[in-house]
This record gives structure tokens, sequence and C-alpha cells, in this order.
């Protein structure tokens, strides 16, 4: 991506930055209210009980949904794309994990945080060893879990998040999205979001001549980046 000079914010006083500052923390404001609204809606939804049996493969060996909350009520499971055919998990479903905090907190609130992937857990370990995960994954090869939980469909694997609740022995999912629903947890996203040239993705509204590329191209394995560092340059490639 060129980089020139010309593609950079507009130059101006300490005064006039600070009123657009606080009128675009009016705007943030508004939308951190809409989205607490929405939170609010959320924890309102009804839910569904969940009575099929169903089978995982964890690093302790077997275990059922109930076995994966670990004691606590709530669980979140992140649907992470990996198919059993592939030999490395989803690189998107990678990034996002790579952001995620420690799991102590949410035990705090007594709620578990686990992965879940239809490939074997002798694909799943290796690349988590590679990838210096330790949330908990899973895997639900030869299982129902993921066609009924929306996490494989007839086009493939599918990126997501389940919520469940556990009222003692009974189970019931209580929220679901998928697609940039999941943006939540994709800490990276979220930074590139404050700075002024965005994710750099062509779908962005951003100013004429702000670097942009394709979505997904540029993403990679946090093991696999080549790591530059841009020149001074306002022509540098």
């Amino acid at each position: 991506m060129s980089q020139s000079s010309a593609a950079l914010p507009n130059i101006v006083s300490q005064e006039e930055w600070f009123a657009d500052r606080q009128e675009l923390l009016r705007k943030e404001k508004e939308a951190t209210r809409a989205l607490d609204a929405l939170a609010a809606e959320r924890r309102r939804l009804p839910m569904v009980r969940i009575d099929k049996e169903y089978r995982f493969e964890g690093t302790n060996g077997q275990a059922g949904l109930l076995d994966l909350f670990d004691g606590r009520r709530q669980l979140i499971v992140y649907h992470f794309m990996f198919d059993p055919g592939w030999q490395e998990g989803c690189v998107g479903c990678s990034m996002l994990v790579d952001g995620l905090g420690h799991t102590a907190h949410l035990h705090a609130r007594d709620t578990t945080l686990v992965l879940v992937s239809r490939a074997p857990l002798e694909r799943i370990e290796p690349f988590q060893r590679r990838m210096g995960w330790t949330i908990p994954w899973f895997s639900s090869f030869g299982s129902d879990f993921n066609s009924d939980f929306e996490a494989t469909t007839d086009k493939g694997e599918i990126p997501g998040l389940s919520v469940f609740l556990r009222d003692g022995g009974s189970i019931f999912r209580t929220y679901y999205t998928t697609a940039r629903g999941t943006e939540k947890l994709a800490s990276n996203f979220n930074l590139l979001d404050m700075t002024p040239f965005g994710r750099q993705e062509e779908w962005e509204d951003s100013p004429p001549g702000w670097p942009q590329s394709k979505p997904y191209v540029w993403w990679r394995y946090h093991d696999r980046y080549e790591h530059t560092k841009s020149s001074d340059s306002c022509c540098h490639q």
C-alpha cells in the first residue's frame, strides 16, 4: 500500500481539535448507550432447553456439554472453524482468539469460555501449542454439535459464538451470533478502529488516499507476518 503526505488528517489548532473531539465524544456516548440497551434486551431473550446428548474430546478425555461448564453457571462457546480435513485452523478465528484476555476475569463472574471445533483432537492440539493458547479447546468430531448449532452447514465451517446457561443439570441456549457479530471478541479490530487509518480495508468509509486493501487478504497467523516498519518517505511502497 502506498503512502502519501496528502493522505493524512487535517492539521488544526488544539482548540479546533478539542471541539471536534467533543462532538465525536457525544456521538460515541450515544452509541455506548445504544449498545447498553441492546445488551439489556439480550439479557431478556427467551432460552431453549438442550436435551440432546453431545460428546466432546478434550485434553482430559471425553466430556459432555455439561462438563464444558467446568462447574460454572454460564458457558461461552466460540465455534472455531477447523474442518477435519484441514491441517490448520481458520486464520480469521486465530486472529480473534489471539486477542482474548485471561479467562480468570470471566471465571470471577461464574462464566467459562471454551473453543469447539469439528477437527479431531490430534489436529487441534499441535496447532494450539503452536499458537500458544491456553483456552480449553474441545473437538466435536463425530457428533452433531456443529451442525445442530449452525457451526457447520452444507457450505462448510461457519464462525460463531453460542452462550449457554446451566440451571442444576439442565442446559439452555440463550444467545448466538456469527460473522461480524463475533467482532466484540476481536481486540485487534477494536484497536484499529480507533486509529486514523482504521482497519485499512476497502469496505470502510475513509477519505481518498487512505491506505486500504481487500478484506481478509492481509490476515496471517501471528507467526507468519513479515513485520515491517514504514519509512518516513511519502512514496514508500
